[in-house]
């Protein structure tokens, strides 16, 4: 379980000092309304032992009537922050989540109405409509939304970029539950913290307008009507306007201190240390390799892609990758960041960002055309795959308990109870080697290493049960000795269920430890296809391929104590790459047709094949 937090001081003392406030809001109308609006002879008096604040022009006791008029004053505050917190909070987070043209169009307007100052939109609405504590609450509360909406929006933009959330679309979850379940929770800190200063912004810009004359009105009273009158009277009696000014101060240092104090003890990340991870120094990653033998041929496909377009403005991210995953095969995706290993995984589950243009003459997992299904409800894509991120700590929600967010796919997909799916993520953890998996269950992410974060991702992956499990880096953020454990239970997996898996990775010597069939990318393409006892062998075509593995220590004595060969040059940009071969400035073995004609994927003699001219040349001869 997670250790018992302290509050913190400022907390503490935003809590007394606000909570006198309101305790004098609730007794004081009680215990001395009818002795504030009493009338005496005594006009105008000073500070004395009967009338601490003194009396105002109708003898009436300031001090008692500063205390009276707390109800009113922090009730309207009240309902003014609450109408702009819930307005702006709810605009800015649901233009975030709707379509491109309302997400455009929705943020201009926040900027426009932002640009406004609050005070005169408000002056603005109680000027047109009559003035009162309706109408000045009402304008106060309009006149703050925008604020709330710009950083509601700039908050759930960030947010709903994040992993988890394309997750939960993966899982099916509506807009309404994405922003109620994952968006809120995760900006509620600033906002919180906003919402304190807005209260005690409410409370001056209510106090204000009433000073004016513009908002509360005869026989009722607020702060701002007296500090009106004690101000009127400035020159006879001066202590009649300290009462209303210290309360309004008070009140908001007494918020403010909530607020922050609030936010620091409800940020789980803020409050307890993570773990330390475990560092290794100077070992080499040591896996069991799998079989070299490939899954037979007769093996039913389970993921399929034909001819992949991905583009970003025009520029070409991902340029006809086709693709077959059979079960029980585990297939590597390898080569340089940039090469378009991830963007074809994602494309794969149909995570792609809203911002990228894609098209594929073919797109199917276990059956399911993607093409044609409709992800906005939940689908069979849900529980047919199963991702596994780069970096697990932006796949789970900082808000949210690791138990939950485990069982969410049981419970939304096929309605397993909420205490089988606890005992169901129990046992998936233990499965997947994480201590003590039920007091993990009750942990925020933060509070698991980096290796036990990659194993929760797996085990939630496996909940499903899924056909297919992508692995997006799996390995790259952890030390090598998690690196090795990972690959083991990935490896386990794979032998155990028979799960098809597309393994995502820069690292070739990682993709040689555990796939059956590799796939090597560059620049947007697969430029060449080789078993993995092949790749082991060095029995590759492909100049790029060579070079990955000369850059890469070897698996035998001689190849782990030669010099490494990196690669010289650098892949091209997508808005780069021509009709050209796009290798061709890095080759060794470039000919004037590379320059001229991008190679296509042939075959090669070892059974696989390779996209060069070079190699196809040589073929040539042989033959």
């Amino acid at each position: 379980m997670s250790p018992r937090r302290r509050l913190p001081a400022m907390l503490v003392t935003g809590l007394v000092l606000f909570g006198l406030m309101v305790a004098l809001g609730i007794l004081a109308p009680l215990i001395w309304g009818d002795e504030a609006d009493a009338l005496t002879a005594d006009i105008r008096q000073g500070s004395s032992g009967a009338h601490l604040l003194g009396t105002d022009a109708l003898g009436r006791d300031v001090l008692l009537r500063t205390l009276v008029a707390t109800r009113l004053t922090l009730l309207m505050a009240l309902c003014a922050t609450l109408i702009a917190v819930v307005i702006g909070t709810l605009l800015g987070a649901g233009v975030v989540l709707a379509g491109r043209f309302v997400r455009g169009a929705g943020a201009r307007t926040i900027d426009l109405l932002v640009s406004y100052p609050p005070i005169i939109i408000a002056l603005a609405i109680t000027a047109i409509f009559t003035p009162g504590v309706v109408s000045v609450v009402v304008a106060i509360g309009v006149a703050f939304c925008p604020q709330f909406a710009r950083l509601t929006n700039t908050l759930a933009s960030s947010v709903s970029a994040r992993q988890y959330v394309v997750v939960a679309r993966l899982l099916g979850s509506g807009r309404t539950r994405l922003l109620l379940r994952h968006v809120l929770p995760n900006i509620s800190a600033p906002v919180l913290v906003l919402s304190s200063v807005g209260f005690a912004t409410s409370i001056v810009s209510l106090s204000g307008l009433s000073f004016l004359g513009l908002g509360v009105q005869q026989p009722d009273y607020d702060w701002g009507t007296l500090l009106a009158a004690g101000l009127r009277d400035l020159s006879v009696t001066p202590v009649e306007s300290v009462g209303p000014a210290l309360a309004i101060l008070l009140t908001g240092l007494g918020a403010g201190l909530v607020g922050d104090g609030l936010a620091k003890h409800w940020e789980p990340r803020q409050s307890v240390r993570p773990p330390k991870l475990r560092r290794s120094r100077g070992r080499q990653l040591t896996v069991p390799p799998v079989s070299t033998a490939a899954p037979s041929g007769d093996r039913e496909v389970v993921a399929s892609l034909r001819e992949l377009q991905v583009s970003a403005g025009g520029a070409p991210l991902v340029r006809g990758v086709s693709l077959d995953i059979a079960a029980g095969e585990i297939v590597g995706l390898v080569g340089e960041s940039g090469s378009g290993k991830s963007v074809t995984a994602m494309a794969l589950a149909r995570l792609l960002n809203p911002s990228l243009t894609w098209s594929a003459d073919r797109l199917r997992i276990n059956g399911t055309d993607l093409q044609r299904a409709d992800l906005s409800a939940p689908t069979s894509l849900a529980t047919d795959l199963g991702v596994v991120f780069q970096d697990p700590s932006s796949c789970f929600n900082p808000a949210l308990h690791i138990g939950t967010q485990l069982t969410e796919v049981l419970r939304v997909h096929k309605g397993v109870p909420r205490r089988a799916a606890e005992k169901l993520a129990i046992a998936r953890l233990r499965e997947v080697r994480v201590s003590s998996p039920e007091a993990r269950m009750h942990q925020y992410p933060h509070e698991l290493s980096g290796g036990m974060r990659q194993r929760a991702m797996i085990a939630m992956a496996l909940l499903s049960e899924p056909r297919l499990l992508v692995a997006d880096e799996p390995t790259t953020a952890l030390d090598v000795t998690v690196q090795a454990d990972v690959l083991r239970l990935l490896h386990q997996i794979n032998t155990e269920r028979g799960t098809a898996m597309l393994l995502i990775s820069h690292d070739i010597k990682v993709v040689s430890a555990l796939c059956h069939r590799v796939c090597v990318m560059y620049a947007g393409r697969i430029v060449e296809e080789v078993s993995v006892a092949d790749l082991r062998a060095g029995r590759v075509h492909h100049p790029y391929t060579k070079a990955l593995l000369a850059a890469s220590p070897g698996e035998d004595a001689d190849r782990r104590t030669a010099p490494l060969q990196p690669l010289g040059g650098r892949p091209p940009k997508p808005g780069e790459v021509g009709n050209a071969c796009s290798f061709a400035p890095r080759c060794p073995l470039v000919m004037p047709r590379c320059l001229e004609e991008d190679p296509v994927l042939l075959p090669d003699p070892d059974g696989g094949s390779a996209a060069c001219h070079a190699v196809d040349s040589e073929l040539t001869v042989a033959r």
